[in-house]
């Protein structure tokens, strides 16, 4: 027997997951709230400059709309969702509550003991590549980084450590204000 019909239209798109998004907002048309996930490992600190699923999110705050982006470790077993589903709900209510229109990364650790606003964690790494071979005898290469320090009290990832769900608000603008000092405004040309 053939399956039975969706009961709601459903797209196949490829692309990233901010392409998901832009055509998802086009298709559908005004949407007040994009959520991102629950993505499978965790996007603190530095891991949001590579995240698509915060790129999702961003996306979707960069055409109007409200946006959250959750994530979750993995630490090589899947998460128990049915123990996270009342943390994320309780999230959601949080977010629900906000001034709109608003950004905010969600790291849930595994088990969760309470919630906290926290800033995103920068912190200095050693990366490494480590190369390996796969069964067909193929070179393949895994990524890892090792941080220089610590993660300070207060940011995402010290928090998820301490077994909190942390919500990050973020802008889009990285500019590095700094460097827009009038010292820096006007380039000299060769």
């Amino acid at each position: 027997t053939p399956p039975a019909p969706a009961p709601f239209p459903a797209y196949r798109v490829r692309g990233t997951p901010a392409d998901c998004v832009a055509l998802g907002m086009h298709l559908l048309g005004p949407v007040d709230l994009v959520l991102s996930g629950v993505n499978l490992g965790s996007n603190l600190g530095n891991e949001i400059w590579h995240s698509g699923t915060v790129a999702a999110a961003k996306q979707g705050f960069l055409l109007g709309a409200s946006a959250a982006a959750f994530s979750v470790p993995m630490n090589g077993e899947e998460p128990d969702f049915a123990a996270l589903k009342p943390w994320i709900e309780d999230v959601l209510e949080v977010l629900l509550s906000l001034e709109a229109p608003f950004l905010v990364n969600v790291n849930l650790p595994l088990t969760p003991k309470g919630m906290l606003w926290t800033r995103q964690s920068v912190r200095h790494y050693e990366g490494l590549v480590v190369p390996e071979t796969d069964p067909m005898g193929r070179p393949v290469y895994w990524f890892a980084a090792r941080p220089l320090r610590e993660a300070e009290e207060g940011t995402d990832r010290w928090a998820v450590e301490q077994g909190f769900v942390s919500l990050t608000p973020l802008r889009l603008d990285l500019t590095d204000e700094a460097r827009l000092s009038p010292s820096y405004r006007h380039v000299a040309h060769p």
